[in-house]
């Protein structure tokens, strides 16, 4: 912490948005006029990596400053646990913390939520009658009882449901300006803070409000494209270039509305005399993808437009410049307790495992990626620092559709394909290896090939083989390869435990065929 460092952070996450569709990192739709002047005043990151490709794992990544199989959290495990959140060491040091969402994921039942002494979440957008009855006294018992836990588990994966659900409504659009105003009330309100705020609107399903429809995707209606990633993934829907332009054009009006209503947030700062003294991060979780690969929405891969990320930081210890050095998201956690001059490191509840600071890992640090210096014990931290590394452990909720999709469509998913694996990447400027456990791993040089068309895993190419060995190194030091293909069934008897009023309600929902 430096004489000059802000006393406040508010913390923005886009959900699902591409680098690639914003104006500072060179789109050529005028999707973010905002974040283009917010880009004036920070740093913009060309190279940040995300440690997964979607939203659990990487939020558990960003609030622990772990990696994922070192916290754990991912579907089939949808909880948070024995790890101190960056809330509670914030919190515990006096700082107000707040957390304002529209995702499924980031609640209380999985504990991302934990430490935050203000926040919003799912249960205020599903609909009031789901939180009633059967579901909702499963839902308070699901901690008395193990054979209610995996019940519970789709509950969580219900609020992502809920919002394609409620989408055209009361959706994730509706929930944005509402985001927005209880971070300004609780900045308002706040001395010293640290405000964490996620926005869901270019998460599908795409239903821009009608305004930002009309500027990004004139004359389409949106219940008319496939709004289905599943459906596409499994080969039952096919989708032709007129529609994915209608899709891009939606999501690209999706996040022109994000970047509104940060731009309302981010004046409000200026006008109230907040901003100079306030770390500001813009973020992505993950990325897209629309038809490239042959895949649609945010699973089963490790490609660029999924893991590299935007990221923009404005903070007096950074120009306002734009960098090209690879760093991660995972660095964030230690930036925020280096700003706020927190240590960190002391477990909330006996049994934690609490990161402490290390400033090796710390974008405003001078030893940032020095990792000979690096104090933590920490799976990453190797050789110069020049690698990121990225862990997907297959996404059953999704599996699980696809595998309806599939099925309805009479088509048999091969069990050694690319749905049932699990997936490790290393990953530097120019070159990323990623092993697969059901397939041929892949490897790419991204600074010849950034569209990754050619897998060149098996030429003799020394960047691929010293980032290979990277990730080899990283699998010792986080536990061992995936090398074990696990069980291709992810059905979940927990369904049939439950009554027809409850079931009937998940079809109701789109989760149950």
């Amino acid at each position: 912490m430096t004489a000059e460092s802000p006393e406040n952070v508010l913390f923005v996450v886009m959900d699902t948005v591409r680098k690639d569709h914003l104006t500072p990192y060179g789109y050529d739709r005028p999707t973010t006029p905002g974040l283009d002047r917010f880009a004036d005043e920070a740093t913009v990151f060309e190279q940040a990596v995300a440690p997964a490709p979607w939203t659990l794992p990487v939020h558990a990544s960003l609030f622990t400053g772990m990696y994922p199989s070192q916290h754990g959290a991912d579907q089939e495990n949808p909880y948070l646990e024995g790890a101190t959140t960056l809330a509670e060491t914030l919190s515990a040091a006096g700082y107000d913390t707040a957390c304002y969402s529209s995702n499924a994921w980031i609640t209380p039942y999985t504990h991302l939520t934990d430490g935050f002494s203000e926040q919003d979440n799912f249960f205020e957008v599903m609909p009031g009658e789901f939180l009633s009855g059967p579901l909702a006294k499963a839902w308070k018992t699901m901690n008395d009882s193990d054979a209610l836990r995996t019940l519970a588990d789709k509950l969580v994966s219900l609020g992502n449901t809920a919002h394609e659900y409620l989408a055209g409504g009361e959706g994730a659009d509706s929930k944005t300006p509402a985001v927005i105003d209880q971070t300004i009330d609780f900045v308002d309100d706040s001395e010293e803070f640290f405000a964490f705020v996620n926005l869901m609107d270019a998460h599908l399903p795409y239903h821009p409000p009608e305004e930002y429809k009309e500027r990004f995707a004139p004359g389409v209606d949106s219940t008319e494209v496939c709004q289905n990633s599943k459906e596409y993934n499994a080969g039952a829907y096919e989708i032709d270039d007129d529609e994915w332009g209608d899709i891009r054009g939606l999501y690209d009006a999706e996040i022109a509305h994000i970047d509104d209503q940060l731009t309302r947030l981010f004046d409000h700062l200026k006008e109230t005399g907040r901003w100079d003294d306030t770390m500001v991060v813009v973020c992505a979780d993950h990325g897209e993808l629309h038809g490239e690969h042959g895949l649609y929405g945010h699973e089963f891969c490790l490609y660029d437009p999924l893991i590299n990320v935007p990221l923009m930081v404005k903070h007096p210890d950074l120009d306002a410049d734009r960098r090209d050095d690879q760093v991660e998201l995972v660095d964030l956690y230690h930036t925020v307790l280096d700003s706020l001059g927190v240590e960190g490191g002391e477990p909330a509840n006996p049994g934690d495992d609490a990161v402490g600071l290390d400033r090796t890992r710390s974008l405003l640090s001078a030893d940032y990626r020095e990792f000979a210096q690096a104090s933590n014990d920490d799976p990453g931290q190797l050789r110069d620092g020049e690698y990121a590394f990225v862990e997907y452990s297959r996404p059953v909720v999704e599996l699980k559709q696809l595998e309806e999709k599939a099925s309805s469509a009479g088509i048999t998913l091969p069990e050694d394909s690319r749905f049932y694996s699990r997936m490790r990447a290393a990953r530097r400027t120019d070159a990323k290896y990623v092993r697969i456990d059901r397939i041929p791993d892949e490897a790419y040089r991204i600074d010849a090939d950034p569209e990754e068309a050619e897998n060149v895993a098996d030429a003799e190419d020394e960047a691929i083989a010293e980032t290979e060995a990277a990730l080899a190194e990283f699998e010792d030091a986080i536990g061992g390869a995936w090398t074990d293909a696990l069980d291709t069934d992810v059905s979940d008897d927990s369904v049939d435990q439950m009554d027809d009023e409850a079931q009937d309600r998940l079809r109701d929902l789109g989760y149950l065929e």
